[in-house]
């Protein structure tokens, strides 16, 4: 059926048997038998013949508009079919926690973008829970979540590197006087906090109240960057997680990193999940191990 009905959408678009058979090197003869027997098959016209002219019936006109979504329904089969066949992929899609969008993911995509140059990526936030949700429904090729997804069979998940919260302050702050620091001196502190819902504010706030630490928050604002920018001018501190705060970044803003033994205690294992295996196209599996190899060549430049 699939190459009858490329053969008759040749016909109806070249207007003529002979330009039809010429286009798919085929005598004419041969293409009018072909014709011939599509329509004993179907039991209906699918022209009327006016001469030399071949006209359309009203069957015919929903035959061809079949054969067309049939060829677009058979090319885009090709296309995800071929995805298996290559480890080359024109696309990925990866699905990422809001906090390990500005953490993790630009060094990411850039350091994948530069060994495949073609390669477009596309990124799909959300809370874990939700980007766990869109790989098991495989609308993302693979997520980069701030958590272990552990309960769910249907979720592979494996560890790319541990992370937890630091103290930033203003190199000019009044506190950096001090030389040691500890949790009791964040009390009363004035601090400009991550938005709520993920997984670093809730961090934070489960850690204030262990230690029963109210801080003066000044703002709760969804973006690092903007956080670390208005830092020096309210005079504040915060806490970020250790994976985004760069050496540049610190220089660049005038900010100092503070040791406190409990914050370092806070451990959080940022992961990558995949659904089944056998879903994989070899592309996605080709991504995901240079996305573990990329986390284990920064975890051994930290270590060196």
């Amino acid at each position: 059926m699939l190459e009858d009905m490329r053969l008759f959408a040749t016909i109806v678009e070249h207007r003529s048997l002979n330009k039809a058979a010429e286009r798919l090197n085929l005598s004419q003869p041969a293409l009018s038998r072909r014709l011939a027997r599509l329509e004993s098959e179907l039991e209906i016209e699918l022209f009327r013949r006016i001469g030399k002219r071949l006209e359309l019936t009203a069957a015919g006109q929903v035959t061809y508009e079949f054969a067309l979504e049939l060829r677009r329904f058979h090319g885009g089969f090709l296309q995800k079919l071929n995805a298996y066949k290559s480890t080359e992929a024109p696309l990925a899609t990866i699905g990422a926690s809001l906090t390990t969008l500005q953490t993790t993911l630009p060094d990411l995509i850039t350091a994948i973008t530069e060994q495949h140059p073609n390669l477009e990526i596309k990124a799909i936030t959300g809370k874990s829970h939700e980007i766990t949700t869109l790989v098991k429904e495989r609308k993302v090729d693979f997520g980069i979540v701030a958590s272990a997804v552990i309960d769910d069979p249907a979720i592979t998940s494996l560890p790319l590197f541990d992370d937890h919260l630091i103290l930033v302050l203003p190199r000019s702050h009044i506190l950096l006087e001090r030389t040691h620091l500890e949790m009791a001196d964040l009390h009363g502190l004035p601090m400009i906090l991550f938005a709520p819902g993920t997984w670093y504010r809730t961090m934070t706030d489960e850690l204030f109240r262990a230690y029963k630490l109210k801080p003066d928050v000044r703002m709760e604002i969804d973006s690092f960057e903007a956080i670390i920018r208005l830092l020096s001018a309210c005079r504040a501190g915060t806490l970020l997680p250790r994976s985004y705060l760069r050496e540049q970044v610190l220089l660049d803003n005038d900010l100092y990193l503070v040791r406190i033994r409990e914050l370092e205690e806070t451990n959080r294992t940022t992961s990558i999940i995949h659904g089944d295996p056998a879903w994989l196209t070899p592309s996605t599996r080709f991504l995901i191990e240079e996305t573990k190899a990329y986390f284990a060549r920064r975890a051994n430049q930290r270590n060196e």
